[in-house]
């Protein structure tokens, strides 16, 4: 199981309409086809300055060539419409995640 993670960097000014706009839009698109499942939005702690704060939004996925083939169908077209939206008011970057399983048995 992967995680995919992306970070996001957004501008106070647009903070509330752009987690209304992640909530409402980004993750349900996001998750519609199927290949990605159990969306989180996370605000990360003591991230934040003066222009903003971050927020985390993390996906389950089976392997890299299952997110491989969600972005290329559909995932890039679903963070291009974030960022036109947004426009530089938004960054983000992404990285994905292994979980390991460190319970006995």
């Amino acid at each position: 199981m992967i995680v995919y993670n992306t970070t996001f960097q957004i501008d106070r000014d647009i903070l509330d309409d752009c987690l209304t706009y992640i909530k409402e839009e980004y993750l349900p698109a996001a998750i519609a086809s199927g290949s990605l499942s159990k969306p989180v939005l996370r605000r990360i702690l003591h991230a934040h300055n003066e222009e903003g704060e971050s927020y985390a939004v993390q996906f389950h996925v089976a392997n890299t060539d299952v997110l491989n083939q969600w972005l290329s169908s559909e995932g890039n077209r679903i963070v291009q419409a974030l960022v036109d939206h947004f426009g530089d008011k938004i960054v983000g970057f992404t990285t994905l995640l292994e979980e390991i399983e460190w319970e006995k048995g």
